[in-house]
């Protein structure tokens, strides 16, 4: 009887051990590969009238931030200044 679990038991070890088994590295690179270049088509990109779109709202995102940022560091600048004479 214990001979019959001791055999159950390397039988299941030898299944598991088969079943862990990877393939070959070629192999799941090819299966990596396919499956990116179904990611790749089930992609929809931009027609070139919303990216010139996009790309002029993020232009114009970056003109009014750096007149801000300007403007700030201005502003900043003149009170210290004011900070600065009024202390000496």
């Amino acid at each position: 009887m214990a001979d019959n679990k001791l055999d159950a038991k390397k039988a299941d070890v030898k299944k598991s051990a088969k079943k862990s088994k990877k393939p070959n590295v070629f192999k799941r690179l090819l299966k990596y590969l396919g499956a990116c270049k179904g990611e790749l088509k089930k992609i929809t990109w931009p027609s070139a009238k919303t990216t010139t779109k996009n790309f002029g709202i993020v232009i114009a995102v970056i003109v009014v931030m750096g007149l801000f940022i300007f403007a700030l560091d201005r502003g900043l600048y003149a009170l210290l200044g004011l900070v600065m004479n009024t202390a000496a």
